[in-house]
């Protein structure tokens, strides 16, 4: 009886180890999402300032 309480023991305090220290694949998202977040930004920023370019060009050509 005490050799299964050991074991048991002993396979609990191993899985709670195992996951304390397995934070890569949240890392790994964390990251994911960062990346994802900053492209979309650029991408709005981008599209935004050709749209005001654009127009500023278009006033530029009429004005020439």
């Amino acid at each position: 009886m005490v050799k299964l309480y050991v074991t048991l023991l002993s396979f609990v305090s191993d899985l709670g180890g195992r996951l304390r220290d397995d934070d890569e694949g949240a890392t790994a998202v964390e990251y994911g999402l960062m990346v994802a977040l900053i492209a979309a930004v650029i991408a709005f920023t981008v599209s935004q300032l050709g749209v005001k370019l654009d127009g500023l060009f278009q006033n530029i050509t009429s004005s020439i």
